[in-house]
């Protein structure tokens, strides 16, 4: 590794830092009935949908595999945390019309060992199966699947992820997944406290965003490994990667598996931020959200997912609210701001930036590539001075 490499790789990790320790700030100075507090629901559900967003990215745009499946595997993860983390004095008030098949609790069996501790790390450990198990289903999903290619490939996931929905609602597996009832009552954000002596120091919007932050900083690192070079090899032509010696099927299914292992994550994540787990929140329209948010930042930018989830949030979320309540930026016009508006302009606005960003904010680009781009320009156009001053001098 290069000297500029381990420069550019610790200005990164202390930029990673610093967020993460204004995030806890955050934490703490916005209290929930401050105008503010949108903010940290934005972040919360920001982080959520910005890892969704880089690991659909990682099948989409570094291996050139269309899904749409991913609301499948986020119910996946999201039902998994909710039924290993439901406490067990809860479970029959939950499964009121089953007997529930589940009767522990991950982070209440550890308590009884660790304590506190012990909660956290059944909660750390109810995350990781939740993405375990979401990687399974896309192995068995994909042994068939992943023969196909383009349109077909899209179709065939997609309809795993309505059947998984449609599963999920299924009587008969009510003791397990409660029918079509909700599950509640698991760990979710508003649990996460730390009580140090006589202060209380909340979590709620630390935890998922690092996550978020952990699990993309790993999607960083295969994408830069061997694996992730044979991925874009293969995204680019599948023919020349074969005859490099890449082995295409494992490749795939490597790819799948992780893009689905960080999407059933993504899944437990928003199980808590919404402090709820329903399959009717999973439907095709939120894979269609995530390749929107894929799309705006760019296909094939890790950065470029974030920030297009951060924004998509920000604005459906919060920053157009006003258009559904008749009143935005100070001007009251309820007979043109009502209900259903905001979507208007949303579609209005996401036109304009896919008209004028044809390959997404980023393109194929990363953020820290723009520092490095800038500071070659202004060396370039040092030299391209001090060359001209030469010039000068010598014309003297």
């Amino acid at each position: 590794m290069t000297t500029a490499n381990k420069r550019k790789n610790v200005i990164i990790l202390i930029a990673v830092a610093l967020f993460l320790a204004c995030i806890f700030a955050l934490d703490q100075l916005i209290k929930p009935t401050s105008s503010l507090s949108m903010l940290l629901t934005v972040l919360q559900k920001g982080s959520v949908y910005a890892l969704a967003a880089v690991s659909m990215n990682l099948l989409n745009g570094f291996t050139g595999l269309f899904s749409l499946g991913h609301a499948g595997f986020m119910l996946i993860g999201a039902y998994t945390f909710a039924i290993l983390t439901i406490p067990s004095a809860a479970r029959d008030s939950v499964y009121q019309y089953y007997d529930a098949a589940v009767r522990f609790s991950i982070p209440e069996v550890l308590s009884g060992f660790l304590g506190p501790v012990g909660t956290a790390l059944g909660v750390v450990i109810a995350v990781l199966i939740a993405g375990c198990l979401a990687a399974l289903f896309a192995y068995l999903i994909g042994l068939p699947v992943l023969r196909l290619k383009s349109d077909y490939l899209a179709i065939a996931t997609l309809g795993f992820a309505e059947i998984m929905r449609a599963i999920c609602q299924w009587g008969k597996l009510g003791p397990v997944t409660n029918g079509s009832n909700l599950l509640k009552s698991f760990a979710r954000i508003s649990t996460f406290k730390l009580k140090m002596g006589g202060t209380t120091i909340s979590l709620s919007t630390f935890v998922p965003v690092l996550i978020s932050t952990v699990c993309i900083a790993a999607i960083v690192l295969l994408v830069n490994s061997t694996y992730g070079r044979a991925f874009k090899a293969i995204r680019d032509d599948e023919v020349a990667a074969e005859a490099m010696g890449i082995n295409l099927a494992k490749h795939k299914m490597l790819s799948f598996c992780v893009s689905c292992f960080f999407a059933g994550i993504a899944g437990a994540c928003m199980a808590m931020v919404l402090s709820i787990a329903q399959a009717s929140n999973f439907k095709a329209a939120m894979t269609y959200e995530i390749l929107l948010m894929v799309v705006l930042g760019g296909i094939g930018s890790i950065s470029g997912s974030v920030i297009g989830a951060m924004l998509f949030i920000s604005a459906s979320e919060w920053w157009l609210r006003g258009l559904d309540s008749g009143s935005f930026l100070g001007i009251n016009a309820p007979g043109i701001f009502r209900n259903g508006f905001r979507l208007v302009v949303f579609s209005v606005i996401i036109m304009i930036v896919v008209l004028f960003f044809r390959k997404g904010i980023m393109g194929d680009r990363e953020l820290p590539d723009l520092f490095t781009r800038a500071r070659k320009k202004k060396v370039r156009a040092a030299a391209n001075a001090e060359s001209a001053a030469h010039a000068g001098k010598d014309e003297t």
